[in-house]
């Protein structure tokens, strides 16, 4: 897959059928509308917008992402996309009327030949731009209807509430996967390997975060030595039992040793154990420590 960071690109990245959108999760709905711009007879692309127009709209918000760009792309990779245009999203581009924006962008920078975008898509200054705005465009368009499951609409907002509320098993049977956390190992305190129990820690900045607790979960290790999948129980929160600290990921790969720093990690939340709790010192919570490890071994064999 090419990836390209600008609106205008080389000849051989134009006349692809791309589907529009920030793709957030890459879920059920979004993958529609990536398979309605597959076409026998162009290279398939993904226009997206790289930083989220929320983060340029509402700097000071909450983290909302439910991946970052590199796990978007990885995931993109993978669903079989051709040319990714990731295009730099800034105050010139939010105020592009949506007649400018298909000219400048769509037309004459990335050249498209075909888009497709979900039912509900506006784009341009104010939000002016919608599918009948882009029906009057020069390329062909097709529109990917609003998909429901059990009665609720797909949306990356459902999916946040679903991790937000500790309900994992929703948010994957909304985005067809399980919902991944991605990043590089980084140093940590080093207190769960002088408790017996060493942890790789993964960055939450700029992500959404899920219910703070325990996970039963799938961590893949893509780069180093120790590259492969393992069974793993994961800590998500802000350590309380230690003062008041920046929210992590710390992962405890089952039945492993070895030094993951500075390596590539995807881990997979596959089911919520427990709420994250405060203890009053080390034995209690190497204790319960023991009991998480017990009951997401009982989790992932069942699976």
């Amino acid at each position: 897959m090419q990836v390209h960071h600008s609106v205008s690109v080389p000849d051989d990245a134009r006349g692809a059928s791309v589907a529009m959108g920030n793709f957030d999760g890459l879920h059920l709905g979004h993958q529609s509308v990536l398979d309605l711009a597959r076409r026998a007879d162009a290279p398939l692309g993904v226009v997206t917008f790289e930083p989220h127009p929320r983060q340029v709209f509402a700097p000071d918000a909450p983290p909302f992402r439910l991946m970052n760009a590199t796990a978007r792309a990885n995931r993109l990779a993978k669903l079989g996309v051709d040319q990714l245009y990731e295009v730099p999203f800034d105050a010139a581009l939010a105020g592009l009327t949506p007649e400018a924006f298909i000219n400048d962008v769509l037309i004459g920078g990335l050249g498209i030949s075909h888009l497709v975008v979900g039912a509900d898509f506006r784009f341009g200054k104010g939000r002016a731009g919608d599918v009948e705005t882009l029906a009057r465009a020069p390329f062909d368009l097709t529109v990917a209807p609003l998909l429901e499951a059990d009665g609720v609409e797909i949306s990356s907002t459902a999916i946040r509430m679903a991790l937000s509320e500790g309900r994992p098993q929703d948010a994957a049977s909304m985005l067809g996967h399980l919902h991944r956390i991605e990043g590089v190992v980084e140093h940590g305190f080093k207190r769960g390997r002088e408790m017996g129990f060493p942890t790789a820690n993964l960055s939450m900045a700029g992500l959404h975060l899920p219910a703070f607790g325990v996970y039963a979960c799938r961590a893949d290790v893509l780069t180093g030595p120790h590259k492969g999948s393992y069974d793993a129980v994961a800590s998500l929160g802000s350590r309380p039992t230690f003062g008041d600290n920046a929210p992590n990921l710390e992962v405890m790969l089952l039945d492993f040793d070895g030094d993951l720093y500075d390596a590539e990690m995807s881990v997979a939340l596959i089911e919520f154990q427990r709420p994250e709790l405060k203890y009053e010192g080390m034995e209690p919570l190497i204790a319960q420590m023991h009991k998480d490890l017990d009951k997401a071994r009982i989790i992932l064999a069942a699976r």
